[in-house]
């Protein structure tokens, strides 16, 4: 039997409804000179491959809610992968230009500042629910956001992730300006990180981050040099979901995948 699927075609009727208090970040520096939301549309089916495998025991299609999403390409293979998804994005340039799955799946993407209140709902016949989300990510967003709000950024994950469930981000510790702009206004090592969630309430699992094994949406094989990862859980909520058994081959693949060596002898062999 294979995961319980939510979505294999939009012929379905679901209505994801976003309520928030700002529906744009406008004091984002990436919304105001728009530059990776303009740009990026990240996606890695080795990801998602491996998280399925995570929460194969799950009896319900898994629900995944992207933070930051910009182009929506990580919502659009969940999706096509039979997930329920919803992606959320601070600015609203690729909203107003149709850029890339945003001219596909307009119904599940959606502008929000995630440093505000908002709530993600799916309307049923029996009304407006809240939706309990076993994957909360966020792909090279939080150092985009100033320190004072990424306590409200921690209470809206908590909000809605389900009891189990893991917020998995990557966070970029390098300077960023373009145009005389500074993009990244929060830049710390990943012990401040781990420091600051543990003060938010939550804790990181490492022993899930060994578990993606460098393939993640974002990350240093794939368009954000020096970038970590964190998998993370509200504390005293355990460690996540029990972690599969892979084999040697598995994990020697997993490194090798998109790694410079592979990516030289691609280059190499087939020229691109």
């Amino acid at each position: 039997m294979g995961r319980p699927s939510l979505i294999n075609n939009r012929c379905q009727a679901i209505e994801i409804i976003v309520k928030t208090d700002k529906e744009i970040a406008f004091g984002s520096h990436d919304h105001l000179s728009p530059w990776g939301t303009m740009r990026d549309n990240s996606r890695n089916q080795n990801f998602n491959n491996k998280l399925y495998k995570l929460f194969s025991g799950n009896m319900s299609p898994l629900a995944v809610l992207d933070l930051g999403c910009s182009g929506g390409g990580f919502v659009r293979d969940c999706i096509n992968d039979g997930c329920l998804a919803v992606g959320l994005e601070g600015s609203n340039y690729s909203s107003i230009h149709r850029r890339a799955e945003w001219a596909v799946i307009p119904e599940f993407l959606f502008t929000c500042d995630i440093t505000s209140d908002f709530e993600v709902l799916l309307k049923s016949p029996d009304g407006l629910k809240l939706i309990d989300f076993d994957v909360i990510t966020s792909w090279d967003v939080l150092e985009h956001i100033d320190e004072n709000d990424l306590a409200k950024i921690a209470d809206n994950v908590r909000k809605h992730l389900k009891p189990g469930g893991v917020f998995i981000s990557s966070i970029s510790p390098n300077e960023e300006i373009v145009k005389g702009v500074k993009l990244h206004p929060t830049v710390h090592p990943k012990k401040w990180w781990v420091r600051k969630f543990r003060e938010m309430g939550f804790e990181n699992q490492e022993a899930l981050v060994a578990y993606f094994n460098t393939q993640f949406i974002r990350g240093p094989k794939y368009g954000a040099p020096n970038s970590f990862h964190l998998v993370l859980n509200p504390a005293g909520c355990g460690k996540g979901p029990a972690i599969p058994k892979e084999s040697v081959l598995q994990r020697i693949l997993d490194r090798w995948i998109a790694s410079r060596p592979q990516r030289l002898l691609r280059k190499l062999l087939i020229g691109n």
